[in-house]
Formats: C-alpha cells, structure tokens, sequence
C-alpha cells in the first residue's frame, strides 16, 4: 500500500520493514504483550490518496475483514481503538483494547492477538493517513454523501460533544440524513473535515451509511465525536 517514512526514537524503538509491518526489537525474552505506543506512525502512499479514497478503503476493509478471518466483536474494538488512537487519545485506545482482552506484542495495531490466540492485522492506512494524501477537487468530500436526501423526514438536532474540547455542540439534522451527510454539515459548521470524524453513540461506531433514525439516538442524549489530526506532519 505504501513506504513508511518512519519512526525515530532509539535503537530499541520501533522498526517498519518495506511490506508494511510495524515491529519492536525484543530485549532478552519474548513479551506476550505490551502497552499501546503512544506514537503515530507516519507513512507515504505509493499512489496518493484524497480524504474521501482514503476513508472509502478504510470502510472497505472494516466492513469486509470479519467475513475472513476472526471475530466481530474483536475487529469492532480494533476498530474504535485505532480511531481513539488517532486522535491521540492513547488512554481510551487502550481501555478499549483491554475491555476486550486484545494483546498487541509489538505495540502496534497491525497485528493484534485476541484471548483464543487468533491473529488480527490493521493495514497502516486504518491507522494513520499518508503524509501525501492530496486535497479533493471540490473541496468536499463525495458529491452523494454531501447532497441533500429527497425526504430528509423529521427535523432533530444533535448533540455532539467533540474530543477536541469546548462546549457541546447541536447540529440542525433530519431523520434521514446519513451519518456521512451529518458529517458533511459539521464540516461546514466547524471546519472538520468528514475523514477527520468519527461518531460514536452507546458505545458504537456510526457507520457513514447509517441513517440518524436508525441510530435510534435518544434526544438529549450526547454523540460522541472523536476527531482525529487535520493531518500528520513530515518528520524532521
């Protein structure tokens, strides 16, 4: 998928090979399990990616990775772990992490152990965006998630409560509005980019597809809107 530009801290730190998987030298025994790394790996994608592509392939893979290999419930927490991780907020990705007894002998999400010692790998690109993802077009991010539905249905407003800190927001939605489209109208409310966001309510992941009427959100009751980096930063 890409080069990893990489990761300097020392020579026991962290080590990418050119297929992509994130490793830590052991010093003297093997380690069943280790703490999450409170890092972001950087990396650059041989083809360069828009906000949009880059979420599209990250939904393709979470949506299709329990059909092969694993337990849902597992990637579920895999993926709300490495979402929290992105925006920075180690100590929630690791909550999430040991609530559902996932170990990570490295240190990284690319390759995670459930209780029953199956195996579980995160491409780089579900972890963190490329240092040469390029901007959309128009400035947005796909014209059908940001169009208005022909029958929107009721009017509600939602309250979001944004990792980035501050007062809860409420957001003017309607009933049938997709959770990609509720995103597309705070990106023009605050300035996040949809990519940026990830919701969640009672503990799930809303899916981009997913209609606010089917979230079957309680009214005054809070969305959970963990917002990841604008973008990461070139090393040094």
């Amino acid at each position: 998928m890409g080069g990893c530009i990489g990761i300097t801290r020392s020579r026991s730190g962290p080590i990418e090979d050119s297929s992509g998987t994130v490793s830590r030298p052991n010093s003297g025994g093997l380690r069943k399990n280790q703490s999450l790394c409170h890092e972001t790996i950087r990396w650059k994608s041989d083809v360069p990616l828009t906000e949009g592509q880059l979420r599209s392939k990250r939904d393709e893979f979470w949506d299709t990775a329990p059909a092969f290999e694993g337990r849902k419930e597992i990637w579920d927490a895999l993926r709300a772990a490495a979402v929290a991780a992105e925006a920075t907020d180690f100590q929630l990705a690791q909550a999430i992490l040991d609530g559902a007894s996932v170990s990570v002998p490295n240190g990284y999400l690319t390759e995670c152990y459930d209780d029953w010692g199956t195996r579980y790998q995160v491409p780089i690109y579900c972890l963190s965006a490329p240092i040469n993802m390029v901007k959309e077009a128009s400035g947005r991010d796909s014209p059908a998630e940001c169009s208005e539905p022909v029958d929107g249905g009721a009017a509600l407003a939602l309250r979001l409560r944004l990792s980035t800190g501050g007062p809860d927001l409420d957001l003017p939605v309607c009933a049938r509005h997709t959770i990609a489209h509720c995103k597309a109208k705070l990106h023009a409310q605050e300035n996040i980019s949809p990519w940026r966001q990830r919701w969640f309510y009672g503990g799930k992941l809303l899916g981009d597809k997913l209609l606010v009427e089917e979230a079957r959100i309680t009214a005054g009751y809070v969305v959970q809107v963990i917002v990841a980096d604008p973008e990461p930063r070139p090393p040094s």
